[in-house]
């Protein structure tokens, strides 16, 4: 097990390498000169020489990412603006602030955003599948599995102003969504995120509803469930003991990916709720032109990606017996 996550670590990092050097050469070598993104319309030649030499840009491509490389792991104290510990992603070009300390500052909302739909869905997506296929063929199939196709045809930009028009707005059952302080003030945490919540697990609890039920009718047909059937078990002792674990593999890898993606910045949900997250920061940051803020939005979340990835494969062993990890 040790070796599978070592190799897998250095995987990982090889990968975010590669990833950096793309992301770097996208938005530094292709597009438009940089500092006209930080200059007015009004800048002369002599003030955008000056910030290409600030910013290094009046260097080669590779000894800017090799510049950038070495920031992000033993910080400058070279930048303009003052020191930038490591990690160093550079400053922002519209506020500049650090944009590392910019994430740092966004994640907890990321986070909370994260956590608490992805239990909503779980419960709900997993429950409710579990409930089809326990009652396959029965009314309650048929319903669960037609309900989460219409629910799954739908969209969080279109489902999110909804909820705001008919529970905040008008009838004001609900406070304007917004995120606090679990620390501070837990009961005002969870009653500013219930909403986005709510509507964007019921998204991925459509999805996980089908997902869980085809899973288990699956394993429900494989050779050993049906062996302990014949050995006189009883049917909820099999279904539970031995179709739950082996239906939980595809299931854990897609969770794996959803985590790890919502974790880089649930955009849409964000930005309908106004939620000052990671995904609402990404969309600042294309809005604003700011390269650094950008290229540091997405190789965090290239970061939890691969991170959330490691931690499913290193699951499977324990989830389903017959998995063996080399």
């Amino acid at each position: 097990m040790l070796r599978f996550l070592v190799r897998r670590s250095l995987g990982a990092v090889v990968i975010l390498f590669l990833l950096s050097i793309v992301t770097f050469v996208l938005f530094f070598g292709v597009p438009r000169d940089p500092a006209l993104l930080m200059c007015s319309k009004t800048c002369n030649p002599d003030a955008i020489a000056n910030i290409h030499h600030v910013l290094g840009l009046d260097k080669p491509i590779t000894e800017q990412y090799w510049i950038f490389l070495h920031n992000i792991v033993m910080g400058s104290n070279d930048f303009v603006q003052g020191p930038c510990p490591a990690p160093c992603f550079g400053y922002s070009y519209h506020s500049n602030d650090q944009v590392w300390a910019t994430l740092v500052d966004r994640l907890p909302t990321t986070v909370s955003l994260t956590i608490g739909s992805a239990v909503c869905f779980l419960l709900l997506g997993l429950g409710t599948g579990l409930l089809a296929a326990w009652r396959r063929g029965t009314m309650i199939d048929k319903t669960a599995t037609a309900v989460s196709m219409v629910i799954g045809s739908m969209q969080i930009y279109f489902l999110g102003p909804l909820a705001l028009a008919l529970l905040v707005y008008q009838t004001h059952w609900l406070g304007k969504p917004t995120y606090n302080d679990f620390t501070a003030d837990p009961f005002a945490w969870f009653t500013g995120l219930i909403l986005p919540w709510v509507i964007l697990s019921t998204i991925f609890a459509a999805q996980y509803t089908r997902m869980a039920r085809s899973a288990m009718i699956e394993q429900l047909q494989e050779e050993h469930v049906r062996t302990a059937r014949a050995k006189g078990m009883s049917r909820r002792y099999v279904f539970f003991r031995y179709a739950w674990r082996g239906s939980l593999i595809p299931i854990v890898t897609i969770f794996g990916i959803d985590l790890g993606s919502l974790l880089g910045g649930a955009i849409i949900t964000e930005v309908t709720f106004g939620l000052p997250g990671l995904g609402q920061l990404a969309v600042q940051s294309v809005f604003f032109s700011d390269l650094p803020l950008l290229l540091g939005v997405m190789l965090f979340a290239a970061t939890m990606i691969l991170m959330f990835n490691i931690i499913v494969d290193a699951a499977y062993a324990f989830i389903d017996p017959r998995v063996r990890l080399s």
